[in-house]
């Protein structure tokens, strides 16, 4: 097999990183499919999710490891993790404990963007899930 061949078919996982050493990673719920987040990667964030089979990502923001739940509790267990074709991402479906997000909700991507308007200043966001299943102030404080 070509190079090429064996990235999109073969049985090797390769990840592909970024220039940053980042691989995007989208979460859903195993059960419902739902989309949860989407967070980063590093080589060590994946490697620890893959061997202890809850979530670790990489914090940008942080510039460190982040392992999901590690304050709030809220913990992801891995059921599946797959990759796509080029190997440039990875999609881990989870069991959530609680919400994914840290403003209490269950998702991250709460709010919609609706189509048609003339520019990205004429949008509106609106909020599809206001639920929140948890007090984000009594985790991360005020």
């Amino acid at each position: 097999m070509s190079g090429r061949e064996e990235l999109e078919e073969g049985k090797s996982f390769t990840p592909r990183f970024d220039d940053n050493g980042l691989i995007p990673a989208i979460c859903t719920d195993a059960s419902s499919g739902e989309v949860l987040m989407f967070a980063w990667m590093n080589r060590e964030a994946l490697e620890i999710t893959i061997k202890t089979g809850t979530a670790c990502y990489w914090s940008r923001s942080r510039g460190k490891l982040w392992r999901k739940g590690e304050t709030s509790g809220n913990t992801q267990e891995i059921v599946e993790i797959r990759t796509d074709c080029d190997q440039d991402v990875v999609w881990i479906s989870v069991n959530q404990t609680s919400g994914a997000c840290h403003t209490g909700r269950k998702s991250c991507f709460y709010r919609s963007v609706p189509i048609g308007a003339e520019s990205i200043a004429d949008v509106e966001l609106v909020t599809e899930d206001t639920e929140r299943l948890f007090n984000p102030k009594d985790i991360y404080g005020a």
